[in-house]
């Protein structure tokens, strides 16, 4: 009985206890294990492990019958054959943020409550991410709550833009209301027109159910499959968020072109979008001595991030071009030109460019700097209505950035004062010279030897009292310590003394050399703090020179912002939208909507802290403001009633729709619950007997149900783009020949990934299971099984089509008996694939916190990663992950920590020396202990002899009686090469089987610790 077995494995005796734990795990027992013991879901800190929390699901009922025949040999291994059967998918990265549409029922309110970010992070208030609900009813929308939209594979750039746009009233109610009479139908014969028309409607739909779904997130795939076809390039699936803004304001606006010319043909000037997003400015300049003027149109405005540290300095930048140069003539000639906007569109854009191209490696490069922005900008000073006043402004301006420049040339020469290389703070230069001078002599001691009086000589030195710029008094330095006996100069004729000092002067030379030096010192802290006086207030004439009621008259308002994570190849969109009803701002990340303050969109948005920053600002006028904050939360009930016909219909269908599943759902899950309650009926009478073998049997194939299930999972966006692809098949064939279309493309393109030539950046066995148990020569029934139970998957009920295949494919499974397939051989495999992974997520945790200077974390991940590691080596090496890396940084944070514990130790601060033995008790010994089990290599021979050398070499040396006593206790320890009771604090638990993209981040954590030299020890 499942009661059983988790008394058995948790030793809790009491059955209600147990009995819960079973229901909130849906009858998992793995599940129910990990609530018991842990007490509770916790969500790992992002900033650290970057491991999301997966419930996992299994139907409890055993796969026990037919493979499909042929299915793997039919596939072409022709390299040529294999091309074509590529899909257009996504083959770069799987999504990071997989929706889990089926999962387990919720814990109590209290363990809900008890989800929550980590310490450093702000608090969210609401459920952190929808798709990782623990029950089916949390697909349920919530009152008026705004709506997620599904990843189907590298589409969070949709998402992002999308979910920007549909937030804006204006632009929302004109989608919606979109309209094109019958005639204009008919009559349209060009292919971009009728795919426009076409996005048109999907988009329709789209905002239809983001209004009126009754699910928390929407599946935009109909939208999407039209613009993928606009991409042609397999390169281009991860998309640029401008660039594809571009495309879809180009469409939106031929398509509404069409509507303006049943009216008012070849009339731009009327369509609605280039109204909303477009406006014009001026360029004027002078160019090889002739001056131009041209208006043109912008949608989006270009900015250039690199040198800037705020928007309003990108926008003057990018108005402003160009500086007077001097011919060879004597008459000056300007060069540059001026750009002024005349007229703003509601929605106000901005582009910032955070990509450039890197000539000498010969690829893009993400730009990180940071750019401040604020919630209200005022565009005045931008206006070619403001053109003499600004440019007047700018002159003063211009005039006071020179002065200010001529001052911190000279303010320069005081902080970097000399000749040579080596420059100082004149300042410091002068107290130097000060305490030298006020420094006494040595006295001359010829006795030294002789000397028996029972106390060691001391040589006297002055005190220097310096004044500080407040003229407060502090000491300088003080008297040294007494010589030791042992320790004696040999007697010379010329005395050298210990310290510094002149020798051979008189008071008055004295008297006159110290009043010189403190009054060329007072002289210099005068000046240097008029400089920086002056300074800090061309800076604030500089900030207060728009501070001007008369150019605070067009505000716009910040609306939405997109960030970008990652590198210029890879990474992840979401978006920052303000919620006027709410007065709030909201994280729109794929399937999760959830509350955000400003200071958390600050450290995502403005760059330089992570490699997140913002890509694109869109900002709206007063207008548009305004009309947004008199919404309320029944807007949505108020818009969904003003909807055409057809569109409330499309709603209530896919509502009811949704409900039906979810009440077939409920129907097996009370199913299962009634399994579980019969189960604990018998409880009492059975609980000394031991389990039957067959239930034994069961609980087995119910483990590797579980692996496999989550496998599929992890894999379910790429599954679901090769059934997308099969979408002819299925209409002209019916599902049985789209199951085994699907099986061939999705085999042929996995076994060319598999084939692929491994780079340090790209582990293409993370992207999916199947790469792994190729590259591994699998046999061949487990790859097969493994396949098909992709396609089983029941996450994969995206709509008829994938439903129906996935009916098949569960069909076949169930074919599949004992004497087709090793289980037990099965079961291992997926064992080792999640242990690969978790070594993955051990190892890339170690990298980033090693990065981040927290060795201590660092080395604990690591040490686990090596020694798991070691595991699927002894069975291949391609089971595991790169063990001479680990190896690498496991003896870089040793180093590191016994450096650290040393210098503690030597502070011979209390607190200090205990918290270095601590380090040395937890982690260094046992892990110096744990390498030395091992096979060593000589590098880790090497650091562990430098380590021991450094504590060795305290022998001898003057300590206290207490510090000698700790250091005696632990050489011992430290030179003893067992291994018996080792113990190593263990990391914390991971989910190395959720469904979030290791590839970007093993992508971007290689490519940081490439670019770092190798440290061996000598």
């Amino acid at each position: 009985m499942l009661l059983n077995q988790l008394r058995e494995i948790t030793g809790i005796q009491d059955p209600l206890v147990l009995r819960e734990a079973l229901k909130a795990a849906d009858g998992d027992l793995t599940e129910a294990v990990e609530i018991l013991t842990e007490g509770q879901p916790k969500e790992s800190d992002q900033e650290t492990s970057d491991c999301a929390a997966e419930p996992s699901y299994c139907e409890g009922s055993v796969v026990d019958q037919e493979q499909p025949t042929s299915t793997v040999d039919s596939v072409p291994h022709n390299q040529a054959d294999l091309q074509k059967c590529i899909p257009l998918a996504i083959q770069q990265f799987p999504a990071t943020d997989a929706i889990l549409m089926e999962s387990h029922a919720p814990l109590n309110a209290a363990q809900e409550s008890s989800v929550a970010e980590s310490k450093n992070r702000s608090k969210r208030k609401r459920c952190e991410v929808w798709g990782e609900s623990l029950s089916r009813n949390g697909w349920k929308r919530t009152d008026a709550w705004p709506v997620g939209m599904k990843n189907i594979g590298n589409t969070c750039w949709f998402s992002a833009v999308i979910q920007s746009l549909f937030h804006l009233p204006e632009f929302r109610h004109l989608v919606l209301s979109y309209f094109l009479p019958n005639s204009v139908l008919e009559n349209c014969e060009s292919r971009s027109k009728k795919r426009n028309i076409a996005f048109m409607q999907e988009l329709q739909y789209l905002f239809a159910l983001m209004l009126g779904t009754v699910q928390k997130c929407v599946d935009p795939t109909a939208a999407l499959e039209l613009l993928r076809g606009a991409f042609r390039s397999p390169d281009e699936q991860q998309q640029d968020v401008s660039e594809f803004t571009h495309k879809l304001l180009d469409w939106l606006e031929d398509a509404f072109q069409m509507a303006v010319n049943v009216n008012c043909p070849q009339e731009k000037s009327e369509n609605p979008m280039v109204q909303l997003f477009y406006g014009t400015f001026l360029t004027e300049g002078i160019h090889e001595g002739k001056t131009f003027s041209k208006i043109e149109t912008f949608g989006q405005y270009p900015l250039q991030v690199n040198g800037y540290k705020n928007l309003n300095e990108c926008l003057e930048g990018a108005m402003v071009e160009g500086e007077t140069e001097s011919p060879p003539s004597d008459q000056s000639v300007k060069y540059g030109q001026e750009r002024w906007f005349t007229k703003l569109p509601p929605v106000l854009t901005f582009e910032l460019s955070r990509f450039e191209f890197n000539q000498s490696l010969g690829q893009p490069e993400k730009i990180h700097s940071k750019l401040e922005f604020s919630q209200v900008i005022y565009m005045d000073r931008f206006l070619h209505s403001n053109k003499e006043l600004i440019q007047a402004r700018r002159e003063e301006i211009k005039k006071l950035t020179d002065r200010m420049a001529l001052l911190q040339q000279k303010l320069e020469r005081y902080m970097r004062y000399g000749s040579g290389a080596g420059r100082f703070p004149l300042r410091d230069m002068l107290l130097y010279v000060l305490e030298f001078a006020s420094t006494k002599p040595t006295p001359a001691e010829p006795h030294v030897k002789g000397h028996t009086s029972g106390m060691p000589p001391v040589h006297s030195r002055g005190i220097v009292i310096q004044t500080t710029e407040n003229d407060e008094d502090a000491v300088a330095s003080s008297y040294p310590e007494p010589v030791d006996g042992l320790y004696q100069f040999p007697w010379d004729p010329v005395e050298i003394p210990e310290y510094p000092a002149p020798r051979g002067v008189t008071e008055d030379e004295m008297s006159l050399v110290m009043t010189c030096l403190q009054r060329w010192r007072k002289e210099v802290e005068q000046d240097i703090q008029g400089l920086q006086d002056s300074i800090a207030l061309l800076e604030e004439t500089i900030e207060l020179m728009y501070v001007d009621p008369s150019l605070h008259q067009v505000p716009y308002h910040l609306h939405a912002v997109l960030v970008h994570e990652g590198q210029a190849n890879a990474g992840h969109y979401w978006a920052y939208i303000y919620n006027p009803p709410r007065k709030s701002w909201l994280k729109y990340n794929d399937i999760s909507v959830t509350e955000a303050s400003w200071e958390e969109l600050e450290r995502d948005s403005f760059g330089g802290l992570k490699n997140a920053s913002a890509y694109c600002l869109m900002y709206i006028d007063e207008v548009l403001f305004r009309c947004a904050a008199v919404e309320n939360n029944g807007y949505i009930r108020r818009e969904v009633e003003a909807l055409s016909a057809e569109l409330q219909h499309y709603i209530q269908e896919h509502n009811w729709r949704v409900e039906q599943e979810m009440a077939e759902w409920e129907e097996e899950q009370s199913c299962k619950m009634a399994q579980i309650e019969e189960s604990e009926s018998s409880v009492d009478s059975q609980y000394l007997s031991t389990d039957s073998g067959q239930e034994q049997s069961s609980l087995s194939e119910h483990g590797v149900c579980a692996l496999s299930s989550e496998h599929a999972t992890i894999a379910k966006d790429q599954t679901a783009q090769a059934i997308a692809n099969t979408a002819d098949v299925y209409e002209k064939n019916g599902v049985e020949a789209a199951l085994v279309e699907a099986f061939h493309e999705e085999y042929s393109r996995l076994y060319l990934l598999s084939k692929e030539t491994p780079t340090p950046q790209n582990d293409p066995r993370l992207q999916h299971v199947l790469v792994y148990l190729l590259q591994n020569d699998a046999p061949k029934r487990v790859v097969e099984r493994t396949l098909l139970e992709q396609f089983a998957d029941k996450n994969l009920s995206f709509d008829e089509r994938s439903i129906s295949i996935m009916k098949v494919a569960r069909a076949k499974l169930k074919g599949i008996g004992p004497d087709d397939i090793n289980m037990e051989d099965y079961r291992k495999w997926h064992e080792d694939y999640s242990l690969f992974r978790k070594v993955s997520v051990y190892l890339l945790t170690g990298l980033e916190l090693y990065q981040n200077e927290k060795y201590c974390e660092a080395l604990t991940y690591l040490v686990y990663a090596y020694q798991s590691n070691m595991t699927l080596l002894s069975k291949g090496p391609n089971r595991g992950v790169d063990e001479a890396l680990i190896a690498l940084y496991r003896r870089k944070c040793l180093l590191k920590l016994n450096d650290a514990a040393a210098t503690l130790f030597e502070s011979r601060n209390q607190v200090n020396v205990a918290e270095g033995i601590s380090h040395l008790n937890e982690l260094i010994i046992p892990c110096m202990q744990l390498i030395m089990s091992n096979d060593m290599s000589k590098d880790d021979l090497d650091a562990i002899e430098v380590m021991r050398s450094r504590w060795c070499s305290y022998l001898g040396k003057d300590m206290d009686e207490d510090l000698q006593l700790k250091l005696g206790d632990l050489l011992p320890r430290l030179l003893d090469c067992s291994a018996e009771g080792v113990v190593l604090k263990e990391p914390p638990k991971i989910r190395p089987n959720s469904p979030y993209d290791l590839c970007s981040r093993f992508a971007a954590v290689m490519e940081s610790i490439h670019r770092a030299s190798t440290v061996t020890v000598s």
